[in-house]
């Protein structure tokens, strides 16, 4: 097992000198970074096709684009995240000011995974460079292509001083994990998230946990059905569903259940085709431990749509599992990949006190277009973020932090709550000399 404490002893050594905090240091990495990305921008498409078989649409849009408007966002606003804050001072402290100082902790360690290996390993880096950190970037050593590309992107443009990747297998990271860091940031699974916080307490390092959970989707009655139906198709399946915030399961009101099963069916054969097998775009599920552990469940209910997989290629049709009780294995864990069981109900006050006693979701969609309805859900139930008639949509927002809460992480990022996270608040009161 390699030892990383020269490579974190050389960082915290470039970032005593003092160079990586003024805002003409800041500002020029991250325009360094955008072109690095613009310029690199092939070699990334096809790495996460080779990967994850993302065609090039889906590529850009989820894995390059969110991450270059997180950089033009910051570049906006960089210099009024960096401005010292000026508060009010207590009347009894007399001839005094106070004054808050946003400064960057140090040395950031980055943990990133397979599911989005390239937007989920910038969009903190991105974060913890305006905020004037140096980095060292983990990449998942599940998607190797994308892993490779973002090594040589950030060698060809950024010391390794100031930001280092390092590649390999979980050894690395349990490597990584023995050194001293002034903060982790890790995205991933609630047990790794764990591992993760137990070495983080070892040196009182602070940590950003990005995990996941089982996210709950709404489909009250008054909702719109066929609105409803392509949206969540939309969202569950791209990426094969190995997104953290997909919709998990579908709750479902009994007296629209077969009308959103049929307009869900109709969505996800707009979206892929008739034979989705042949659908040269459709991503894969990311590895064989993967597939075979997915596979397992669609056995769970009745198959209502899809089911078909391909070994060879680690294909899973996009699937809808009817008839699934609460106890079923499906719903114990994450689903993680291209199925959605559907759970049916009478009231509102059933499913809550279900999705309550659960550990608390990342995610949580509700497709109602009563506000009594909405509230009602909001006002209940505790987790991460979420939509009102959209999926996936808030964690494209910059203006929206993005974490989770519970068993879904804790922290949190996006615009300027990703500077806010990698800053430390110093707090300063100035009195005069009397």
């Amino acid at each position: 097992m390699e030892n990383y404490e020269n490579l974190a002893k050389q960082q915290r050594a470039f970032f005593l000198t003092g160079q990586t905090k003024p805002i003409d240091f800041r500002i020029n990495s991250l325009n360094t970074l955008q072109n690095a990305i613009n310029k690199h921008e092939k070699e990334i498409l096809a790495a996460l096709r080779k990967d994850l078989n993302k065609s090039e649409v889906e590529g850009y849009a989820t894995e390059i684009k969110i991450v270059l408007e997180e950089i033009k966002f910051s570049l906006e606003n960089l210099k009024g995240w960096m401005q010292p804050k000026k508060v009010d001072t207590p009347s009894f402290l007399t001839g005094a000011s106070s004054v808050i100082y946003p400064e960057p902790y140090g040395v950031a360690l980055i943990i990133a995974p397979w599911n989005y290996p390239f937007q989920l390993a910038i969009a903190p880096l991105i974060g913890a460079m305006a905020a004037g950190n140096c980095a060292v970037l983990k990449p998942s050593e599940f998607t190797p292509s994308t892993s490779k590309v973002l090594a040589t992107l950030v060698r060809e443009n950024f010391p390794d001083d100031y930001i280092a990747v390092v590649e390999g297998e979980v050894e690395t990271s349990t490597a990584l994990l023995k050194e001293q860091f002034d903060y982790i940031f890790f995205t991933g699974s609630t047990p790794v998230g764990k591992v993760v916080m137990e070495a983080a307490a070892k040196h009182l390092t602070p940590v950003t946990l990005e995990l996941g959970g089982k996210s709950p989707c709404i489909v009250h009655s008054d909702a719109q059905i066929t609105t409803a139906a392509k949206r969540i198709a939309r969202g569950k399946f791209l990426n094969a569903g190995q997104t953290c915030v997909a919709p998990d399961y579908i709750l479902v009101q009994r007296q629209v259940k077969e009308q959103f099963l049929d307009e869900l069916k109709d969505a996800i054969q707009d979206l892929y085709g008739e034979d989705i097998s042949r659908n040269p775009d459709f991503p894969k599920v990311v590895n064989e431990k993967q597939f075979k552990r997915l596979s397992t469940f669609l056995k769970d209910g009745t198959l209502y749509f899809g089911g078909r997989t391909d070994s060879s290629r680690n294909f899973i049709e996009p699937t809808v599992l009817d008839q699934i009780a609460w106890t079923d294995p499906v719903m114990k864990d994450e689903i993680f990949g291209p199925i959605l069981p559907v759970i049916v109900y009478d009231e509102l006050s059933e499913i809550i006190e279900e999705i309550t006693k659960r550990p608390k979701p990342l995610a949580l969609y509700i497709f109602s277009e009563s506000e009594a309805v909405q509230d009602q859900i909001l006002s209940s139930v505790s987790f991460g973020g979420g939509c009102i008639n959209e999926t996936l949509a808030h964690l494209t927002s910059p203006y929206l932090p993005f974490g989770g809460v519970g068993e879904s992480g804790m922290g949190s990022y996006h615009g300027q709550v990703s500077f806010d996270t990698f800053s430390h608040r110093k707090s300063v009161l100035k009195r005069k000399a009397e």
